[in-house]
């Protein structure tokens, strides 16, 4: 898209996404996506549908590569151990698996002109999921990870769609703004073909 519209034109796209949820969710988008999209950090996926005669931003997901340490005592079941010792490099002295996956980094809907009706969270995470597993055809995964605030409507929303949390990652510098708390829970899934 920045290369078809050229950067002013997906500014003032990206400018009219409104998140009043979540002002990481909504910083993101507005003051970073670009950026990070140049230097290669992560890749965002913007969500739009007809409404009104026009073409609106609905939604968006961004995803980034990174590696997970999930923690042993972390994974309770033999056949999800069993999985993920597949994928990951396991550390005996440590007793914790280290997994590169992708990050399901930033998920929101637009809340501008009410645009947030015309997509469900389910649908949202589901579109972020199917990208995964496409980008997995090629290189191959089952896993996928979010990390989000410790709030029973988050973590049981997730947890709805087959996340399973693995562990918590301390805020750091400037997210203490952005979140209640000091840690983020992090939750996993494995995607099946």
């Amino acid at each position: 898209m920045l290369n078809e519209l050229g950067e002013d034109k997906v500014k003032a796209i990206l400018s009219d996404f409104i998140c009043p949820l979540n002002k990481d969710v909504e910083g993101f988008l507005r003051n970073k996506a670009i950026e990070f999209a140049k230097q290669g950090l992560s890749a965002t996926h913007l969500i739009f549908a007809n409404y009104g005669g026009s073409t609106v931003l609905i939604g968006y997901f961004t995803l980034a590569t990174k590696i997970a340490t999930i923690s042993r005592r972390c994974i309770r079941s033999n056949s999800m151990r069993k999985r993920i010792n597949k994928f990951a490099q396991y550390d005996q002295s440590l007793k914790r698996y280290s997994l590169p996956m992708p990050l399901i980094a930033q998920l929101g809907k637009n809340f501008n002109n009410e645009y947030d009706k015309l997509i469900t969270g389910e649908e949202l995470i589901q579109f972020a999921c199917d990208k995964v597993k496409q980008i997995q055809l090629d290189s191959g995964g089952r896993y996928v990870y979010l990390e989000c605030e410790d709030k029973p409507q988050l973590t049981d929303f997730y947890d709805k769609h087959g996340f399973v949390n693995f562990g918590k990652r301390s805020l750091e510098g400037d997210e203490f703004e952005l979140f209640q708390g000091r840690y983020l829970v992090q939750m996993l899934k494995y995607l099946s073909r």
